[in-house]
């Protein structure tokens, strides 16, 4: 199978996983993006979590992490939506803009207005009745912060949650947008500018130049559109519970497996796992 795309097997050895079954393939290769592109067809047919990378500088020392169905189990607005009656509307929108098929600005304003005149408590109600952190989140990042890496939570969402999150999945620093608010309820309106895709793969330049290091030393995951622009340019770029646009240009596909997947990825055995 790998000859047959450039790619010869030099090594393999399996990676201490629990019950899962981690198995690594050392291949040497004359160019990694062929055999990534051969390699897509027959691995999407299969039912198993990859990544394909170098060897060299596997273990990323800057973590970028999408939130909304990344490093949490819902999209918040979509559960704003649902305290404002309006979250078949807001969710169809939401839909449409992950998968690529609308701009994110203005989808995020549009799906923001709908949300007029609720209350600001609701923010509270929604983040503690559905905002849950996805398996595996706190290990990841609480493993690679104790091994020297900056975890940063960058989102298209709000800092209102970006923030609880953030701490309590253990990230150094988070940034999101802001939502309008006065006299108890919200506005309708977002602040500006709006993070979306480009701020995000901003945040990556922007950290990896005050840690002084290469693209090829960051890690970024997320599963929408405009999550795509970080996840092409970061060392490694993951599509975690991807919509189709985003798998299809990912460095690493995770579908099956929690967010510990990432860990073995960069070469981490079961029992190096910081837990509570």
């Amino acid at each position: 199978m790998f000859g047959s795309v450039g790619a010869r097997g030099k090594e393999s050895r399996k990676i201490e996983a629990g019950e899962a079954a981690v198995t690594d393939v050392i291949l040497e290769a004359d160019d990694l993006a062929s055999v990534r592109e051969a390699l897509r067809g027959p691995m999407a047919d299969q039912p198993l979590d990859w990544c394909l990378q170098p060897v060299e500088g596997r273990r990323k020392r800057l973590l970028i992490a999408d939130m909304d169905s990344t490093i949490i189990n819902v999209e918040c607005l979509d559960e704003l939506a649902d305290f404002a009656g309006v979250k078949a509307q807001v969710s169809a929108i939401t839909e449409r803009a992950m998968r690529g098929e609308l701009e994110f600005e203005g989808a995020l304003r549009e799906r923001v207005a709908m949300l007029k005149g609720l209350p600001v408590d609701a923010l509270q109600q929604a983040y503690e009745q559905r905002v849950r952190l996805n398996p595996g989140a706190r290990t990841l990042v609480r493993t690679m912060a104790e091994n020297g890496a900056r975890c940063v939570l960058v989102s298209g969402g709000f800092s209102f949650f970006t923030s609880r999150v953030a701490e309590a999945c253990g990230f150094h620093a988070n940034r999101a947008n802001t939502l309008g608010e006065a006299n108890g309820v919200l506005t309708g309106l977002v602040g500006e500018p709006i993070l979306g895709r480009e701020a995000k793969l901003a945040a990556l330049h922007r950290y990896a130049d005050a840690l002084a290091m290469p693209l090829s030393a960051t890690l970024a995951v997320g599963d929408g559109a405009n999550d795509l622009a970080m996840i092409e340019a970061a060392g490694l770029g993951v599509a975690y519970r991807a919509k189709p646009i985003v798998a299809a240009q990912a460095d690493a596909k995770v579908d099956h497996a929690d967010l510990t997947a990432l860990l073995y990825f960069q070469g981490y055995s079961q029992d190096q796992f910081v837990t509570d």
